[in-house]
Order: C-alpha cells, then structure tokens, then sequence
C-alpha cells in the first residue's frame, strides 16, 4: 500500500516540474524570437517578418497533419477562429512594428498588461461581475505601465503605444481562444492560428515587400519555428500542472530577453522597468488567482 501511495503522491509533483520546466522552455523560445525578430526588422519591415514568421511556424505542425492527417483541422466554430486570426493578425503586427524601434525588455514588460486588459475587456463584453479584490489587482497592475512610461517625466512614445494596443489586443484573443478551448483541442487552434494568418499577414506584407536575403531569411525562419515552438511548449506546460503552479514562471520571459537583447545588442534592463514589470505581472497573477477561485467556487455549485 505505502508503494502505491508514494507514487500516486510523485505523480502530481512531477506533473508539476514538468510544467515548469514547459513554461521556461516557452519562455527561452518567446526571448529568443522576440531579439530576433527585433535584430530582422533593422533590415526587413516588420509586417514582413511577421509574414515568415506564421508560414515557418507550419513547419512545427507537418509532423502533426502527416500523423494525424486532416483530423486537426475538424472544427464546427471555424467563424471563431477567423474572427481570432485576425485580430491576433493586428496584434502582432503592432507587436513586431514596437519591437523593431523599441528595446525588448520594456516591449515584454508593457506585454503582461494582455491578461489585465482580457479581465477588463471580460466584464465589458461579456458581462462578467468584478468585485474589489480583483478590480484593485487590475488597478495596481496597470499603475505598473506608469512606472515604466513615466508620463510626464519623460516623452511617451509610439514604440510604447503600439505595445499597449496589441496588449488589448491580444487581451481579446484571449477570451476568444479560452471560448475555443472548450470543444476545440490546442493543436486545432494553433492549426488554424497559422493557417489562417499566413495569408492574412501576406496582404499587408505585400505593401512593404522587399526580397530578403540569405540570412535573413533564415533568421525569419528560426523566428517562425521558434514561435510556434513557444505556443507549443506552453499549452504542454498548462496540460500538466495547475495554471497558477506554472504563471509564474512566465516571467522568466522578461529575464531571457533581457539577456539575449544584452548579449546581441548590448540593451539593459532599467530599474524603472524592472519594477513596472513586477508590479504589472503580479497584478495579472493575483487576477488570474482569482480567476481560478471563482471558477471552482461554481463548479461546486
């Protein structure tokens, strides 16, 4: 009996390493594309890179569709997921234009207001109650951008901006893909995330359109496999342990990012910054706590 309940004990906790370990990986592989894609735009337009970066990143899914044939792509919300590329079309776009004139510490750090804005946007289009512990987390969280923007103090500029707009952005996509997640798997939203904004981010591309050279192109094609890599390390990492064993964690981005972005283009990570960037993220932490209470709170009722 003690054998058995010693490894029905480790499952749990090795679950959980394994999600952490997940997470981190996510998070090295979200730092390395967020230098390169800052490093390709000194030299490639960002809405082009934004275009490699969804045609490589179905490279990470060939492996998927040869085993598993068309199955991915079985979907009866196929309106939900266009309405969800595109918008993820706009915030990227934004994202990738801010982190070609902006350092890559304070566009990942201006990043963590996404699940601030998806609370605030939940409770106005959705109708969602917000009560005071929550709504001080959000408050605080987004007093977090003030520390990092200083307005006032020092000019606001559009790098900035556009980071803050792709973050509502983006705070919307996630409601979208939390509604697709309840019939859809992981795999058939990613599917249908690059399948869908490929083409979408051609048309914009095609405005700017430049030929890239060799190594150009084959940093855009590392960004576009690092990406999906990313997207895809996370989903496993929420699969095996409780999302706030793992949340955390995300905030290693911050730290890779900061070291690439050193090593490659000799950019620090500004006191300033840093603090906004904790108080940003433990502002969507406590929010996402919060969250999870009240979703087990119902599922009891």
């Amino acid at each position: 009996m003690s054998a058995g309940h010693g490894a029905i004990g480790k499952r749990p906790a090795a679950g959980a390493l394994r999600g952490i370990g997940f997470m981190v990986l996510a998070c090295v592989f979200f730092g390395a594309m967020h230098v390169g894609v800052r490093h390709v735009t000194q030299s490639v337009h960002p809405f082009e890179a934004a275009f490699f970066r969804n045609l490589f990143g179905l490279v990470v899914l060939v492996p998927s569709f040869a085993s598993h044939g068309l199955r991915p792509l079985r979907t009866r919300r196929f309106g939900l997921h266009l309405a969800r590329a595109a918008l993820n079309v706009v915030a990227m776009l934004a994202f990738f234009y801010a982190l070609s004139i902006t350092p890559v510490v304070l566009v990942q750090a201006l990043a963590f207001t996404s699940p601030l804005f998806a609370s605030v946007l939940a409770v106005l289009i959705l109708g969602e109650r917000i009560r005071a512990r929550r709504l001080t987390a959000i408050v605080i969280g987004f007093a977090g951008t003030l520390l990092i923007i200083r307005p006032g103090i020092q000019p606001f500029e559009f790098g900035p901006a556009l980071v803050l707009a792709s973050a509502a952005v983006w705070g919307y996509v996630l409601i979208l893909i939390k509604s697709l997640a309840r019939t859809d798997s992981s795999v058939t939203i990613t599917a249908y995330m690059v399948l869908l904004m490929s083409p979408m981010t051609l048309v914009s591309a095609l405005f700017v359109w430049t030929w890239p050279s060799g190594p150009e192109l084959a940093l855009l094609g590392a960004i576009g496999i690092a990406g999906t890599l990313a997207q895809m390390c996370m989903t496993q990492s929420l699969r095996l342990a409780d999302t706030m064993v793992v949340l955390p964690f995300d905030f290693t981005k911050l730290v890779w990012g900061a070291f690439f972005a050193w090593l490659l283009f000799g950019e620090l990570l500004d006191t300033w910054t840093l603090l906004g960037a904790l108080v940003i993220f433990s502002g969507g932490l406590y929010v996402a706590y919060r969250e999870r209470q009240l979703a087990r709170r119902n599922r009891k009722r």
